[in-house]
């Protein structure tokens, strides 16, 4: 699948890619369509961030088919995921570790390169991780924004018993959900607009949904504030209202992808407040181990977020869905 130009799209037939040297070739099993790809289509990305015409599809799985020279040829049938961001792996912020802050410039698979949204991709070896034989590749088609969600885990630090809220119960809120439960927090409440999307939340480790007015009040909010609070949402407000869900001196990470104009964050609650606020965008090497760790010791279940699964012939159907607003519709899956 081909994206030409914003709103154009064609579904093309070329020749299998061959793996250059150090590369792998991936039969992609599946391979899972957000918000991000949705602004792919409309041309709404940020400038610099996407390069047409494209081949979109950055969350995906799959298994190896063909390896270039220098690769083991025993990673052929191995089922995988693989990192987005083709990192330099030689600037300062690669060689500390902090890959998804590469200053090399931003490329990633799926809006810079050639992406999932086809029979198969090529990318370099040293991005995969791999996964047990037996792994549920509809659910693995998940790790990409499990992977953000495990670099604000690691961001935020929890520790057991503390009180923690989750802003927003789309796919990266309910992943962060089933992570931080992990954790045994003395409390964790989702907040979430969508009644339907908060209450999914408590089927995977919430001890409470609320609405972001206040919801039930059976769940009032804790005296003083959460410890933690994990912002996933992206709103126009989310940044600003996590910060005021924060107690003094607590934490708060921003995972959510913001659009211009949203509303900042008071400095003047910031600085009295003394909160720590960290940031995410995309996902180290780190983060990725991680939640392919977590997801191959079934401590992290994706599939339950799975509402929709369509061929790739049915692109413009998966688009409409992914930017329809309907709380009903989940993560959607393409099945080259």
């Amino acid at each position: 699948m081909v994206v030409d130009e914003p709103g154009a799209h064609r579904l093309v037939t070329l020749p299998r890619p061959s793996p250059g040297p150090g590369e792998v070739r991936v039969a992609v099993h599946a391979a899972g369509i957000c918000a991000s790809d949705r602004e792919v289509y409309d041309g709404t990305r940020a400038e610099g961030y996407v390069r047409y015409p494209v081949t979109p599809g950055h969350e995906w799985s799959g298994t190896v088919e063909a390896v270039g020279e220098g690769v083991d040829p025993q990673l052929t049938g191995r089922r995988t995921v693989a990192e987005g961001f083709r990192t330099c792996m030689r600037c300062a912020r690669c060689r500390e570790g902090a890959t998804s802050l590469c200053t090399d410039g931003y490329d990633e698979t799926g809006f810079t390169r050639p992406g999932a949204f086809a029979d198969s991709v090529v990318l370099p070896a040293r991005l995969l991780h791999l996964l047990p034989d037996d792994a549920d590749l509809r659910a693995a088609a998940l790790l990409e924004p499990a992977a953000v969600v495990a670099a604000a885990v690691l961001a935020a630090g929890p520790r057991p018993g503390e009180r923690i809220a989750v802003v927003g119960a789309g796919t990266l809120g309910l992943l962060a959900v089933q992570l931080l439960a992990a954790y045994t927090p003395a409390r964790l409440t989702a907040v979430d607009p969508r009644e339907q999307r908060a209450g999914q939340a408590l089927s995977m480790g919430a001890t409470d949904a609320r609405t972001p007015d206040g919801g039930d009040s059976r769940f009032p909010p804790p005296e003083g504030g959460y410890d933690l609070v994990v912002e996933t949402a992206g709103a126009p407000s989310t940044a600003h209202d996590a910060c005021l869900l924060a107690r003094r001196g607590g934490r708060v990470v921003l995972t959510g992808m913001f659009e211009a104009g949203a509303q900042g964050i008071d400095p003047v609650h910031l600085s009295v407040s003394q909160l720590t606020i960290r940031s995410v965008f995309g996902a180290s090497s780190a983060a990725w181990s991680f939640a392919v760790r977590t997801f191959a010791e079934g401590l992290l279940d994706p599939a339950p977020l799975i509402t929709h699964e369509l061929p790739l012939t049915s692109f413009g159907e998966a688009v409409g869905l992914v930017g329809s607003g309907d709380p009903s519709v989940g993560k959607v899956l393409l099945l080259p």
